[in-house]
Order: structure tokens, then sequence, then C-alpha cells
């Protein structure tokens, strides 16, 4: 009788809990109704079947619990005609449970032909973006054109992608009430693009290239998560998806650069002196972005899964040991090409080990100088050196 209890104190509290509990999903401004039409449907459907099953149980207990004298339980045959229509019942009910979501996803897949397109490229730990240009086309990628310069993997010698829009950042910008076609690519492990209030996401592969579709249809400020364990970062991998009239969206797009204007920057940056301070520092941020580093290190000054670079040079970095080290070009030197050799107090030993040139050791060198503070050392022999 004490299971019996049990149970129907565990039914009772999950219906309340169901009808009370403060967690609810987010308020819908996407095309996608149906995904919270087919969300309802399941749990109304498995709800009422785990009541069922469990005051079935209930009685069962009840009904056939042991009493004194009351003999031994007999053997009963088969019963052909109780098989039948649970065979029926349980039929129906996962027909049921599937057909929605098989309709939904029908439409899910199924584009139409005047969307905008988007893709989304996911690494350890950021985002990026890319829009088609006024040829309305997305250029041609492959793995082996990626390079700190060309982050995306466009083929340089597709004219289609010359005019493609690039965002390197976490924040991309949608017209209200337009389609939008989203690719998805991955450039280490499996990721996941997800905004709540779109009811959309869909895993990014790597070497594939998924897509689904959605339209937004109220303007705000939307976070995109990544809805699948990639790793240490995972938590902090996170984007802004901007909704908002289609004149404000045009005037964001005018300030895009495209894949052309990338590589000419990058032309000059390869065809200026090496020595070239400002050259070494853009060459650093190129890195930098390539490599995926914003997805651990921040500058602005906000903590992350490992230290901030905002003021990071120059300072007096405490290690776990409890001793201190001046953080100057030998340190940071050595904890690039080395980082599991130390552990910063607060910040664990997860950074792993990058395939860097000395170049590029040099140039991300330098562009973590441009956001910290020199040395104490090193301004008071800049400071002779100048007297």
């Amino acid at each position: 009788m004490v299971m019996a209890w049990v149970l129907l104190l565990i039914v009772l509290g999950s219906v309340l809990f169901h009808i009370f509990n403060p967690w609810w999903v987010t308020p819908l401004a996407s095309n996608w109704k149906t995904m919270d039409d087919t969300l309802t449907i399941t749990v109304v459907i498995t709800g009422l079947f785990f009541v069922a099953i469990n005051l079935f149980v209930v009685y069962a207990l009840v009904k056939f619990r042991h009493r004194d004298g009351g003999g031994q339980a007999a053997a009963v045959a088969d019963n052909k005609k109780l098989e039948r229509w649970l065979i029926i019942g349980t039929s129906v009910g996962v027909a049921a449970l599937l057909a929605p979501g098989l309709l939904v996803y029908a439409n899910y897949v199924n584009e139409p032909r005047d969307a905008l397109t988007l893709e989304v490229l996911s690494q350890q730990w950021q985002w990026r973006f890319r829009l088609p240009g006024a040829d309305g086309k997305l250029g041609a990628t492959d793995a082996r054109f990626v390079t700190a310069a060309n982050p995306y993997g466009l083929d340089p010698d597709d004219p289609k992608g010359k005019d493609d829009l690039l965002v390197n950042g976490n924040e991309v910008h949608l017209p209200v009430g337009k389609p939008v076609v989203v690719l998805l690519r991955s450039h280490d492990v499996l990721h996941d693009f997800f905004v709540p209030q779109f009811r959309a996401r869909m895993n990014t592969v790597p070497g594939q290239v998924s897509r689904f579709w959605f339209t937004p249809q109220v303007p705000g400020r939307y976070e995109a998560l990544c809805a699948q364990l990639c790793g240490v970062g995972h938590p902090d991998m996170r984007g802004i998806v901007v909704v908002e009239e289609a004149p404000t969206y045009a005037a964001w797009q005018e300030g895009l650069s495209t894949f052309a204007m990338a590589q000419e920057a990058a032309s000059k940056t390869a065809s200026a002196p090496s020595g070239a301070a400002g050259t070494l520092v853009e060459r650093g941020r190129q890195v930098a972005d390539a490599k995926g580093c914003a997805g651990c290190h921040t500058i602005d000054g906000s903590p992350r899964v490992g230290p901030t670079w905002k003021g990071l040079y120059g300072k007096n970095e405490t290690m776990a040991d409890g001793s201190t080290e001046l953080v100057d070009e030998a340190y940071l030197r050595s904890f690039i090409t080395n980082p599991q050799a130390k552990r910063v107090k607060g910040f664990s030993p997860v950074m792993p080990k990058l395939e860097l040139s000395d170049e590029e050791v040099s140039a991300l060198v330098a562009y973590i100088q441009t956001l910290g503070n020199a040395p104490p050392s090193a301004a008071a022999g800049e400071q002779k050196a100048q007297r």
C-alpha cells in the first residue's frame, strides 16, 4: 500500500508541477508556431500515458495485494484480445507522436524560393556569418583555402564570392518578415546554432553543410546559443541576432566589408615591410580570428574561459602555485607555444597547443601588446632611450 500512495503522490505532483511551474518556453518570434504545437501534442500524449500507466499500477497494487489466507496466485493463459488492443493502442500512440513532427520537419526543410541566405560558420568557441552580395549568391568554399586572412575558406578564384558580405563577429542582423535560409558549417567539432525565440536549430557538422529556414517576425535582439556540447568554452559560445526593419537592415549591410575588400587588405598587409609595427599587429589580429582565440579570450576586460587580453601585457599575473610573473613578450611567447607548462590562478589549463609558425607567434604577441600596458622595465627603457 505504501508504494501505491507513493505512485499517487508522484502522479499528482507531476501534473501540478506542469500546470503551475514557472519555466515556460520563450516568447515566439518566428513562423514556427507549429514547433510549439508539436511539443504540446507530445507532452499531452506522453502525459496521458504516464498518468494512465501509473494509475493502473496503483490499481494493480491495491487489487492484487497480498492478503493473509488469500491463497496462491494462479497462472493465467495468454489473453490474445488484450494483446491486440495493447498493440493497436501503442501503434496509435506512436503514430500520434511521430506524425506531427514529420509534417513539421517536411516544411522545415522545404525552403522558400525568395529567402535570404545566411551562412553561419562555427568554431570553438565563436560564430562568424556570411551573406550574399549584390549577385544574391554565395561563393564556393573549401577547407584548403582557410588561412588567417581567409577564415571562411572562400575560393579566391570564384567570382561569385568577391561581393560576399563578411561578419567577423558574434552579431548578425536580419530583416523582419523576410524568410531566411541558414547554411551551417563547422571548422572543428560538432556545434548547434539555436535561437530559442525562433524555435529553429540545427547541428553544424564538420565536413558538411546543414540547413534550415525560418522567418523572423518580431523585431528585437535575440541571443544565439550553441546547443551541442563542444568543449570547455561551450557555455560562452554565444551570439546575437538582431531583427530589424528593412531600411535599418540595409544601412547595417552597407557597413559590412566584402571578401574582395578583405583580400585587398590582406594583400597590402603581406606586401608591407616585414618590420612595420602596424602590419604585424594586423597580422596578429588575423591569426587570433582564424585560430578562434576570441572563444576563450576577450579584448574588453570581461572574463571568459581564459584571461582577458585587455590590460594583460605588462600585468603581474598570479599563477596557480601562488607565484607571480610579469606578462612580457617572453611570457606571452612561452604561454602561446606551450600553454600547459604554466597555469594561471582561477583558470583551468584547457588551452590546446596550436600549430603556429614563428611569424604567427610574433604577430599574435604584437597584437596582445597593443591591448595592454608595457611592463615597467620596458617602459623605463623606452623613456631612457627617448632622453
